[in-house]
């Protein structure tokens, strides 16, 4: 992307901190990070012990790190639909899709128009860049740019090799590498790619002196397992459906790989004189998969379980968040969306209200936890659950649960019985709630784990749901979440 002309007062402006300037506060750019499978405690701020994640680290550091954040899925496309949209993804035929795969009857994507975290900050006088997964539906009738993205550099699906940006074996022609609408192919481990995309993209935004918003979406540590210098590995595959390779080694590689591009972007905000006004993000879009630490959750990615829903979540804003700060408030996905609108001054479209919440209360203010009433459903194993307070009801296969989360982080002891008059409040809010989106699509598809493929899944069997054996049976889109 080629740099806009600079503006000398306008970088002069936002090189200091919002306090600076008498005619009001700046408004403040946006660095959003997220990661694609990221277990709760695979950083090093979060516990991971066997190894350092010191640039992410150095957000948590630096702001505030969050202990009870959700991500609104246990799959990738329903909460990327919940992150851009601030609304329950179940509101939306595209956040149905667990994750997006190949429709033949009809096509499924985010509507051009509506309102996204782009689009409506875009109204607000930022210019914004996707650097990274997209995986909301493919052009023409869909993409990062029909929905308010004014740039995008990264891949249209939910999966990618890392080293030949295909989304099918090397000898195959599927590559999914974009520069905007135009298909590119550079060399490269994709991890750094988009590291080096993104610092470019700083680099140019600040000299600009226009506010922005650069959605930094990584892949990593989403498989294929395949950290740097694992060309081999790359061209053994014949299927990215890569259940027979990986290991904690690979998997702890990709993640710091991650991090010291992550280290990168900040070092360039640093260099721009940037980083005081710019509101920095870090999560996941779901839990961990089969590599990632959960601890000390049990469940993982595609499941209702604390493991599959719980996520790293950190924010830094030096101009106006404190350093050092944990907070015990529950978060979740759609909580994002009014939050950084507030700290641009602008607020969701009221024809599409949000359904999350404004943190900058909890972020700047030192506010107190407050309960937080929060619904989930996965068409897999016909999921339900809904967090009250401390209680979570949870669904599963049929069987049904009572837990304290607080007290019982692993889901062990089933509380119903003892508790019933909550365990029927629970049920009853959540098929309340459940009322208000749209009902499940028999067509839509759904994925989840079986004894087949996961060891520890012993007891679960195959059930009814489209889940392809290869790459070529699922056509351009696909079903990596």
């Amino acid at each position: 992307m080629a740099s806009a002309e600079v503006n000398p007062h306008l970088v002069s402006r936002n090189t200091h901190s919002a306090d600076d300037y008498p005619e009001g506060p700046l408004k403040p750019n946006f660095l959003f990070i997220l990661a694609d499978d990221l277990g709760y405690a695979d950083l090093s701020c979060y516990g991971r012990r066997d190894f350092t994640t010191p640039n992410i680290d150095r957000i948590a550091a630096e702001g505030m790190r969050f202990t009870q954040a959700y991500a609104n899925s246990a799959v990738c496309t329903a909460s990327r639909v919940a992150l851009i949209t601030g609304r329950y993804q179940y509101r939306l035929a595209v956040g149905l899709e667990e994750p997006l795969a190949s429709r033949e009857t009809r096509k499924i994507g985010l509507p051009p128009d509506h309102p996204t975290l782009p689009s409506i900050l875009k109204k607000a006088g930022y210019q914004s860049t996707l650097i990274g997964k997209w995986h909301l539906g493919r052009p023409p009738d869909f993409g990062p740019l029909q929905s308010g993205y004014d740039h995008f550099y990264g891949f249209r699906g939910g999966v990618l090799d890392y080293f030949t940006h295909k989304y099918g074996p090397p000898t195959s022609d599927t590559e999914d590498l974009w520069d905007d609408d135009t298909q590119v192919r550079q060399p490269g481990y994709l991890t750094d790619l988009l590291g080096n995309r993104a610092v470019d993209v700083v680099d140019a935004y600040v000299k600009s002196g226009e506010p922005f918003l650069v959605s930094l979406h990584f892949n990593a540590p989403h498989w294929p397992w395949e950290a740097p210098g694992d060309e081999a590995e790359s061209r053994r595959l014949t299927s990215l459906f890569h259940f027979d390779g990986g290991s904690q080694r690979t998997y702890r590689r990709m993640i710091q790989q991650m991090d010291l591009q992550i280290g990168r972007v900040l070092q360039a905000l640093d260099a721009n004189g940037a980083a005081e006004n710019t509101i920095v993000v870090f999560t996941s879009d779901n839990g961990g998969e089969r590599y990632a630490d959960t601890w000390p959750f049990t469940g993982r990615k595609t499941e209702l379980l604390e493991g599959g829903l719980r996520v790293p979540a950190l924010i830094r804003w030096p101009a106006r968040i404190p350093p050092g700060g944990v907070s015990q408030q529950v978060t979740i996905t759609v909580d994002w969306l009014p939050t950084l609108l507030a700290a641009a001054g602008t607020a969701p479209d009221p024809a599409y209200p949000t359904d999350g919440i404004d943190l900058m209360p909890w972020l700047t203010q030192g506010a107190a936890p407050v309960p937080r009433q929060l619904f989930w459903r996965y068409k897999y194993a016909d999921q339900q659950a809904a967090r009250d307070g401390d209680w979570k009801y949870l669904k599963i296969l049929g069987n049904t649960f009572l837990f304290d989360v607080m007290q019982d982080p692993m889901e062990r002891a089933n509380l119903k019985a003892r508790h019933r008059a909550v365990y029927d409040r629970l049920v009853a809010q959540w098929h309340e709630w459940n009322a208000t989106m749209l009902p499940l699509d028999p067509q839509s598809f759904t994925l989840g784990f079986t004894g087949a493929e996961l060891a520890d899944h012993f007891g679960v069997k195959a059930g009814a749901r489209r889940r392809p054996t290869s790459r070529t049976a699922v056509g351009r889109d696909d079903f990596a979440g």
